[in-house]
């Protein structure tokens, strides 16, 4: 085991159902190219941790499980019983982690063509900035409906704007969160227990780890990947359908 599976494990938040896709089956089960989305996920977490993978389940959890386990037999796996939302989701994960984690990456399992170098260069570049967190960030021409990172001097984040409470100078930034972190685990520990509920959906937002830690005076930066398409979250058919397209044109022998 080398010395970033030791000290780094990965997250893969899997527990939701995924109303949108209108169907009953889970949404990380959806196929692309034959293959389930969060097995594209598991993929690539398992190539940069190896057997420090923990994926969190919830709806259907025990096919989502026996998913996983066909392809990646030494996943370890966290039940969330109630969605109660993202930030719910990882500190439901916490527990699992093995203890000679230093550093915890999130990723999801509705967003399946994230590439194992993007992860690479995301630990790196957290590690040796020596950040608390180190949020994953991509460029978007029209950036509508995303909340917009806040950057300030030294790739630092000063916040999330939403684009509902945005200014409209702050609707021109093109800077959107893509929802993968990588994070200390003490810093991670520490803030998930200081996320609250008090929002629409009455859920815990991860998002809101950021703004603890900006406030709290933490190192808190961002990563600005060039390769928008990695982060595609499927929500829908037709956001299944486009990442099955990506996914042909980047390996046409297997189509």
């Amino acid at each position: 085991m080398t010395d970033t599976q030791q000290s780094v494990a990965v997250v893969i938040l899997a527990a939701g159902k995924g109303t949108r896709m209108k169907s009953d089956k889970a949404k990380v089960l959806h196929e692309i190219n034959r293959i389930p989305m969060v097995n594209y996920v598991a993929a690539s977490a398992s190539e940069i941790t190896g057997e420090n993978m923990v994926v969190v389940i919830g709806h259907q959890a025990e096919k989502v499980r026996a998913t996983v386990v066909q392809d990646y037999p030494a996943a370890k796996f966290a039940i969330q019983k109630e969605q109660l939302g993202t930030g719910h989701a990882a500190q439901c994960a916490l527990s699992s982690i093995p203890d000679t984690v230093q550093h915890v990456v999130i990723l999801c399992g509705d967003v399946p063509l994230i590439r194992s170098k993007t992860i690479r260069h995301l630990i790196t570049e957290h590690i040796e900035a020596n950040r608390d967190l180190t949020a994953l960030a991509v460029n978007l021409d029209d950036p509508t409906g995303y909340g917009r990172i806040l950057i300030g001097d030294e790739n630092r984040v000063t916040g999330i704007i939403e684009e509902a409470d945005a200014t409209e100078t702050q609707k021109k930034i093109k800077t959107v969160n893509a929802g993968i972190y990588c994070a200390t685990r003490t810093f991670l520990s520490d803030s998930l227990g200081k996320i609250g509920s008090d929002n629409s959906q009455g859920e815990f937002y991860l998002t809101d780890v950021l703004e603890i830690g900006y406030n709290g005076g933490r190192n808190v930066g961002v990563l600005v990947w060039e390769n928008s398409e990695e982060v595609l979250g499927i929500n829908t058919v037709r956001e299944l359908q486009v990442a099955e397209n990506i996914v042909k044109n980047m390996f046409p022998e297997t189509a």
